[in-house]
């Protein structure tokens, strides 16, 4: 009987080495790191962004509300402003109700006139 078959049937296996405890969590930290760097500060920059340009805010400033709805501001209040939303219509909203203040509406309409003229001259 040939004895080699016998020896690399009875060789013990090699074993990974145990993985000590720091180890194991790295690839979580790094996963952690990565939606922290990509998700999680952008997004805190964004609403340090849009809480600076609401605090900016004055009378007269147009801005967009979170549902979508649009308005001039008319008066500046401690945690509230009260928004024109039509003629003669004026309501009170949370500050954080402010999506985004808006352009102007005269630089606004003289760029779209400026549009339109140049698309009838075609």
């Amino acid at each position: 009987m040939n004895p080699i078959p016998l020896l690399l049937a009875e060789a013990p296996s090699a074993a990974p080495a145990p993985v000590g405890g720091l180890g194991s969590f790295l690839p979580l930290v790094i996963i952690f790191a990565i939606f922290y760097f990509m998700m999680i500060r952008p997004q805190q920059r964004r609403e340090k962004e849009r809480k600076a340009q609401v605090a900016a805010l004055r009378a007269g400033a147009k801005v967009l509300f979170c549902g979508g709805m649009i308005g001039t501001v008319e008066e500046v209040r401690a945690t509230s402003f009260l928004i024109r939303v039509a003629s003669g219509a004026t309501v009170e909203v949370v500050r954080s109700a402010v999506e985004m203040p808006l352009p102007d509406a005269p630089a606004a309409e003289g760029a779209a006139k400026g549009a339109a003229a140049g698309q009838g001259k075609e």
